[in-house]
């Protein structure tokens, strides 16, 4: 079992369960909705685990919120300049990702995020994980394997993909060097 150790991920757990507290909804009600495990969320919460992006797609959807928006709740950041040195990176303990918010806290309309996706890393995000969200990928290093539904694109360096409807989606990076990419989210009105 791997033991949460760092500051962002105490803060994401005790933001999961204050999400799931504030809709009033039991560990079980948030294991349907989310088809995430009592007992895997009972960990996350507790701080026992460090859950994987694929994880915090299915709930952060079953909250009907943004991954992003999760992290940046987690975050509690105020101000308005994201100096490089203070950007808070999380990192999915199954695959190695990298996500590092961007931008400051305060950007209402858009948010910037920064994956780094190791060689052989795939993760999954449900359809509903992209409902309230329009987002861009822009590829900075190597080659992003990206499925959109059952289209498939390989991103590269420059390349930049505008995502449609909410569908399921996956990151891979088949590669033998991580892949950095960014995610520019604009939350829909």
């Amino acid at each position: 079992m791997n033991t949460i150790v760092n500051d962002l991920e105490l803060r994401l757990a005790g933001r999961l369960k204050l999400e799931r507290e504030a809709r009033r909804w039991s560990i079980g009600e948030l294991a349907e909705r989310s088809g995430v495990s009592k007992a895997m969320i009972s960990k996350m919460e507790r701080g026992e685990v460090s859950p994987t992006a694929a994880l915090l797609g299915r709930i952060s959807a079953a909250y009907g919120l943004t991954l992003s928006t999760l992290f940046s709740r987690a975050e509690h950041r105020s101000e308005m300049l994201a100096l490089a040195a203070s950007q808070e990176q999380w990192v999915d303990p199954e695959t190695g990702f990298i996500r590092t918010a961007v931008s400051p806290p305060h950007a209402p309309i858009i948010e910037i995020v920064r994956g780094s996706l190791p060689p052989g890393a795939r993760i999954e995000y449900p359809a509903n994980s992209y409902t309230f969200i329009e987002q861009q990928i822009l590829v900075l290093t190597g080659v992003l394997s990206f499925a959109d539904g059952s289209k498939s694109y390989d991103l590269r360096p420059g390349d930049c993909l505008a995502l449609g409807p909410p569908i399921e989606r996956a990151f891979e990076n088949k590669g033998k060097k991580a892949c950095e990419y960014l995610v520019v989210v604009a939350r829909k009105a």
